[in-house]
């Protein structure tokens, strides 16, 4: 489950602070993305039944993930470290979102059993699972060019 305090950005936002932690956040086409980390037990047996799990995901458990205003979620793993992209539509709130899980009987038995196989990573506060990470860089548009000019 998120532990994450409740915030909801103002529109047109990209970068966001609060007082607990920076969200890095931003705006796309009335799309949040939310970039989160978390950490695997470290052994093989434990990580390959954890990627079997995701890999046949339950319906009820991406049922639940899309009603909460979730439109896009990606996992990545690098050893036992997972980083997760979220995008979100603007109804999405964490503190709603927990709200929902905490209420569904089947979300409870899916974070059970994930917690098996899940560790908190060194920066997560007591009781966090997933920790919003903070957002170091983004690539800048390119500068304007001039057009060039027409003939020789």
């Amino acid at each position: 489950m998120l532990n994450i305090p409740t915030y909801k950005p103002p529109a047109k936002c990209r970068h966001l602070n609060s007082d607990r932690l920076y969200l890095a956040a931003k705006f796309l086409n009335n799309m949040l993305r939310y970039c989160l980390a978390l950490d695997l037990v470290d052994d093989e047996q434990l990580i390959s039944e954890y990627e079997a799990y995701h890999a046949h995901p339950r319906p009820e458990i991406m049922q639940s993930i899309r009603e909460a205003g979730v439109t896009v979620m990606d996992i990545y793993r690098a050893g036992n470290r997972l980083f997760m992209i979220m995008e979100t539509d603007d109804t999405f709130d964490f503190a709603k979102k927990s709200a929902m899980d905490a209420a569904n009987p089947k979300v409870q038995e899916w974070e059970a059993l994930m917690w098996k196989y899940q560790q908190a990573i060194p920066a997560a506060k007591p009781g966090e699972k997933w920790v919003v990470m903070k957002q170091i860089f983004e690539l800048p548009e390119p500068p304007s060019q001039p057009p060039s000019p027409k003939g020789g």
